[in-house]
């Protein structure tokens, strides 16, 4: 049995669930995800619990065990807590302004850099940060990842665009001739 596949899924109060044939639609106080239902993947509500079953042993069936109950735990997250990323903008004369859906940046290129984010995700400046939002997990590292990818930190002076809790290892510069 998968590990995480065998674990019951607790559901909070004020979240709804209902499983069709094709997806599972998870509602809750922040908005509604829908899930869709994996091959040879079993969802039944019982009580205040979400139980996920696999018709047989299967490797491919055993991986897609844990991937349907994953997707479920994380739409549930989504829809009660919700999920941010921050990113942080080093460098001199990097610039960073707007908020909501789309931010303007100057990262050092001959024009301003503009990113729009796409519906369902918020996004959220201060000074020199940046904090994406949503109630999708899969949208919110995708798209913390494509803001990170316009300037990627680099490893000499550390300028760029990073996560907050990543760690730039450093290289030393040139060494001077004696």
């Amino acid at each position: 049995m998968s590990r995480i596949g065998k674990q019951p899924i607790e559901i909070p109060a004020g979240v709804t669930i209902t499983v069709g044939d094709k997806e599972i639609t998870v509602a809750g106080p922040k908005g509604q995800l829908l899930v869709p239902v994996q091959p040879n993947t079993t969802t039944k509500v019982e009580g205040t619990q979400i139980v996920v079953t696999r018709k047989d042993d299967e490797p491919k069936s055993r991986a897609w065990h844990g991937l349907q109950r994953a997707l479920l735990n994380n739409a549930v997250q989504g829809v009660t807590k919700g999920y941010e990323k921050k990113l942080e903008i080093n460098g001199v004369g990097f610039r960073l302004s707007g908020g909501g859906q789309s931010i303007e940046m100057a990262l050092g290129f001959s024009h301003p850099v503009k990113y729009k984010a796409p519906e369902g995700i918020q996004l959220t400046t201060n000074k020199m940060e940046i904090t994406v939002s949503g109630i999708d997990k899969q949208k919110v590292g995708q798209v913390a990842a494509e803001i990170r990818s316009l300037k990627k930190p680099e490893p000499y002076k550390g300028k760029g665009i990073k996560y907050v809790d990543e760690v730039i290892i450093r290289k030393a510069g040139k060494a001077g001739k004696k």
